[in-house]
């Protein structure tokens, strides 16, 4: 009652199979290891965001330290009065040689 036809069927749904599951255990060992490189990927960039957020509570600890910003300001004023002083002074001997170069006449 098997004739050839019955097992050549019966040979090419085994090889079907056997394929299927040859490309179902390959595809499988690819996600795997897709999903490995990408859980060491995700752990890579949460360790340096995590640096980075470090680093810029570091940097907006010292953006927020003005003891230096009001030092300079404290001397910036100083230095403007002692320069409005400066200046007060030459312009009152610039009007003191305006009177004189009014009397004397220029050659």
């Amino acid at each position: 009652m098997w004739n050839w036809a019955n097992y050549g069927a019966l040979i090419l749904g085994f090889l079907a199979v056997s394929g299927a599951g040859a490309l179902v255990v390959v595809r499988a060992l690819r996600a795997w290891r897709a999903l490995r490189r990408l859980r060491r990927g995700i752990a890579g960039e949460l360790n340096r965001l995590a640096d980075l957020g470090e680093a810029t509570a570091d940097k907006l600890g010292t953006a927020t330290d003005t003891a230096k910003l009001d030092a300079s300001i404290s001397r910036l004023r100083v230095d403007l009065a002692r320069f409005a002083v400066l200046r007060q002074a030459i312009d009152e001997v610039g009007d003191m040689f305006r009177r004189v170069a009014w009397v004397f006449p220029r050659r």
